[in-house]
């Protein structure tokens, strides 16, 4: 695989230098500065290949392109972002780029509660932890009927929470929930929270599948002419959220997406992290039955506190939690050996191990939540000895 790194550009508290010397042979990044629904701009693009070749290395993947909301829920300029997309599909290819991650998860992308909750050993880890989202929901954002779609002994402990939590807490909520994408600036107050749910009145699990396939059956045939691969990040955490339906949580969910817009072009970010939050996702089978498919990997992984779906869990240590990393990565190998048997020119599949508890010199640095330095130089250590374990020609498995 080639050892990808992410970087938010120069406002990140990480460079491209720190992820050259953890072992990273590309980066991954995106222009967070440009408003969602525009066209990238040739000299932005240029601008930003010229940053990470400064630092030694070269941009290899861009996450993400966002997609709007407009276009999630065809209203307004949806049409025009959609023709904006495919522009900076076409500028991302004319400058080398071959790999463009996206999602389609409404309004949040990927949530926490806690963005720097304590481990066991003092390390600084994400956390999603049901009761309090739930409090958020019900006691803080006020959402109307937030009540219906929870259990009635988590709306009885959400109701325990709030009552005892203190003001700071309920700042906190707010703001870690509330926040855009990763390295972006967006973000939303209780008040445009909430009407932005109201966009998604009407849209249903069936209408938002359907938009998000009419959005890739624009899209695929651009990405197929400029020779680019689009693949689509999971939902973080993988159920709906807020009243709000989430579509790609499953290997079903996929398996749809994928049957309906039936092109190579068209593929999978594999975020061993998001769909490991559901204990019924098995991840080695997920990465062999869309091997062909997959064209980005994420390596993280979460420890569940029960295997209910919802649950509450927190990034573990990349060789920890649910997932049976090793098996992954022997599955991911294997589709590596296959394509390059076969000939073609992506057999070598980007990753980058994802996300990363602060240790260390992580914890005075205030990088951003999630990509510290250090706990993403060992994440990758530890995935990449995995590598060359099952590479070895002595010991090999694959």
């Amino acid at each position: 695989m080639r050892h990808t790194w992410r970087w938010f550009g120069p406002v990140d508290k990480v460079t491209v230098r720190d992820a050259a010397q953890a072992g990273a042979q590309g980066i991954v990044s995106a222009l967070h500065h440009i408003a969602t629904g525009e066209v990238w701009p040739v000299a932005e693009i240029e601008k930003r290949h010229a940053e990470i070749r400064a630092g030694g290395l070269v941009w290899d993947v861009v996450e993400s392109v966002p997609v709007s909301e407009s276009i999630k829920t065809q209203t307004g300029d949806w049409k025009a972002h959609i023709a904006n997309w495919q522009e900076t599909l076409r500028r991302l290819s004319a400058s080398g780029i071959r790999t463009v991650c996206y999602n389609f998860m409404p309004v949040l992308d990927w949530t926490r509660t806690d963005l720097r909750w304590e481990t066991r050993h003092g390390a600084k880890a994400m956390r999603f932890d049901l009761p309090d989202f739930a409090a958020f929901d019900i006691h803080i954002l006020k959402r109307p009927a937030a009540k219906d779609d929870y259990p009635d002994w988590l709306v009885e402990e959400a109701a325990k929470r709030f009552s005892e939590m203190p003001e700071a807490k309920i700042v906190a909520l707010g703001k870690n929930i509330g926040a855009g994408l990763p390295g972006s600036a967006d973000g939303y107050t209780l008040a445009q929270l909430l009407e932005k749910l109201r966009s998604y009145e009407g849209t249903n699990r069936a209408r938002l599948q359907q938009n998000l396939v009419d959005f890739l059956s624009e899209v695929t045939p651009v990405a197929e002419q400029v020779g680019i691969n689009i693949c689509a990040h999971g939902d973080d955490p993988p159920w709906a959220l807020l009243g709000l339906p989430r579509i790609l949580s499953t290997e079903a969910d996929y398996a749809h997406m994928l049957s309906q817009v039936n092109s190579r072009a068209n593929g999978v970010t594999l975020c061993t992290g998001s769909l490991g939050a559901r204990a019924d996702n098995d991840l080695p089978f997920i990465a062999t039955r869309f091997a062909d498919r997959i064209h980005f990997v994420h390596l993280r992984n979460v420890t569940r506190e029960t295997d209910t779906v919802p649950c509450s869990f927190f990034e573990d240590e990349h060789l920890e939690g649910g997932t049976d990393m090793v098996a992954v990565i022997a599955a991911l190998l294997a589709e590596e050996s296959r394509r390059r048997e076969e000939g073609r020119d992506d057999h070598e599949i980007p990753m980058r191990p994802d996300h990363g508890q602060e240790i260390l010199d992580d914890l005075t640095r205030g990088a951003q939540p999630g990509y510290p330095a250090i706990g993403r130089l060992k994440g990758l250590a530890e995935l990449r000895g995995i590598e060359r374990t099952l590479l070895h020609s002595r010991y090999g498995l694959v």
